[in-house]
């Protein structure tokens, strides 16, 4: 299926170079979405923090670009699963201890999922589909990350289920990166006006979902990690 045959992609049809700081997505449903988020997170600095990733995400001209290039969609995706839904799960955390391996096994499936060809494309091609992929990835994302950085999550079984949403997300990067073929029809033609083929810009997003993809859960990892030895310290006083 050729890209132009995808005539329903949210955010607007794939931007120019020229014309990419003009396309912020103020779409009314989307806008009050985020304030009525801002307003039940109220002034939590974690919830703050949420708000304005998602503002990125969607409001800013990265929604456009990310019609254009498999990298920016990318690098929107790792704001919402890695960045965002840790955030919320800061705000609203598990009131008990959870077993985190659903949670894991759960994202993780949803991840992969819709990065297949098959579900991608129509994801990118349809609003609905679209804001399905969205609402599943942050959701799933969230509910891992409440499972693994609820308070009553003992560090020493936290921290290895961090490392390993990040070693299934680099996989997943690392397949993208050495794939000898572009895998997406949406973006076989929007790549070429930035000056990327098709398969550089799928080899750009796999390196991002591989190697800076691991910098937020390196730093939720350190607040866990934080955490055990404040607990070890207080235990200790």
């Amino acid at each position: 299926m050729m890209a132009g045959a995808f005539l329903d992609i949210y955010c607007g049809p794939a931007p120019v170079p020229g014309d990419i700081w003009t396309r912020w997505n103020f779409d009314p449903p989307l806008v009050v979405a985020l304030i009525l988020l801002a307003l039940a997170i109220g002034r939590r600095w974690a919830g703050a923090l949420a708000v304005g990733v998602l503002f990125v995400a969607f409001v800013s001209p990265l929604c456009a670009l990310s019609a254009a290039l498999f990298s920016a969609r990318v690098a929107h995706h790792v704001l919402l699963v890695a960045v965002a839904a840790p955030l919320l799960a800061m705000v609203w955390p598990a009131r008990s201890s959870r077993p985190a391996t659903p949670a894991f096994l759960i994202s993780t499936v949803i991840l992969w999922g819709w990065h297949l060809p098959a579900a991608y494309d129509p994801a990118m091609g349809h609003v609905g589909v679209y804001w399905l992929m969205q609402l599943t990835l942050l959701g799933s994302a969230v509910m891992f990350w409440r499972a693994v950085l609820g308070p009553e999550q003992a560090p020493g079984r936290a921290l290895p289920f961090i490392l390993a949403g990040y070693m299934q997300m680099a996989f997943l990067g690392a397949l993208l990166t050495f794939a000898p073929d572009a895998l997406y029809a949406i973006h076989q033609v929007a790549p070429l006006a930035w000056g990327y083929s098709p398969l550089a810009d799928q080899q750009l997003g796999g390196l991002i979902m591989w190697v800076p993809a691991g910098l937020p859960f390196l730093v939720f990892g350190a607040l866990v990690a934080r955490r055990g030895w404040r607990s070890i310290g207080g235990q200790a006083a």
